[in-house]
């Protein structure tokens, strides 16, 4: 998931940009505002001007436009002061907040005195240091299948496999491959990679179909991504798809922008 100072940021964008926006409407609005009065099934509507008549100068229902204008009015202003109260308040939490800041206390304690604490939570490189340590049994090769080994020294099942994994090695990103893994009402999986994202700060599984060119391998891809879904695993959150055909290869480019955005 994402740290709380990213999602911050995004809402401190966000509210910028609404406010922006009300902020410009106001700039061209008439004079005064809008009551209502009458009843729910006959309103009336009313404009209103401080200082003159309490009930206001009656609006017809034709003149459609002023009400709208005056009833935006109304709620721009009201948008504006809760969006700049919001960012006042993002802004004095973004001023000292650190996503790792639980984590920089103990980091800073020195080596030496870390060996006599038990931290209130694993730091990432413990964390990391478990999840690798965790063995697992990989898929068998079948007889006769090529030998084709990564930078990593282990064996994969085809070159695509050995140029993602090499990229991965080169990058000091840590994968499992084919690390395996069940899902509800379809049974055991063996993601190409399977990796423990810093940045969602969960599992990543990363899905390399190969041979979509191929009817009967395309079908039993898509009836595993749908599994994948359907145990709550998402494209785009936790699961990496990447593709290939007879006519398109691997595109480098795509797996690079993934392990940016999820990996790196």
């Amino acid at each position: 998931m994402e740290g709380l100072r990213k999602k911050l940021s995004k809402e401190e964008n966000r509210l910028v940009i609404i406010c922006s926006d009300a902020e410009k409407r106001l700039k061209e609005v008439p004079e005064g505002s809008l009551r209502i009065g009458g009843c729910r099934s006959r309103p009336q509507y009313y404009h209103y001007f401080s200082g003159g008549d309490n009930n206001g100068v009656y609006i017809s229902r034709k003149n459609e436009k002023l009400i709208k204008e005056l009833a935006q009015k109304a709620y721009d202003r009201k948008i504006i002061r809760l969006a700049q109260k919001r960012l006042k308040q993002i802004k004095r939490m973004l001023k000292d907040y650190d996503d790792n800041e639980i984590e920089n206390i103990f980091i800073k304690e020195g080596k030496e005195r870390q060996k006599f604490i038990c931290p209130a939570e694993p730091t990432w490189e413990q964390t990391m240091a478990a999840w690798i340590s965790k063995d697992y049994k990989k898929k068998e090769f079948e007889d006769g299948a090529p030998l084709i080994l990564t930078e990593r020294g282990e064996r994969v099942r085809s070159k695509s496999e050995k140029i993602m994994a090499d990229y991965f090695y080169a990058n000091g990103i840590n994968y499992k491959y084919e690390c395996p893994f069940y899902l509800e009402d379809f049974g055991v999986v063996y993601p190409d990679f399977t990796f423990l994202s810093k940045k969602m700060r969960t599992e990543i599984y990363w899905e390399h179909n190969g041979m979509m060119g191929e009817p009967l391998y395309a079908q039993n891809a898509v009836r595993k991504i749908n599994a994948y879904i359907r145990n709550g695993i998402y494209p785009g959150e936790r699961l990496i798809i990447t593709y290939e055909t007879d006519k398109t290869i691997l595109d480098m480019e795509i797996v690079k922008m993934y392990a940016e955005k999820y990996l790196l």
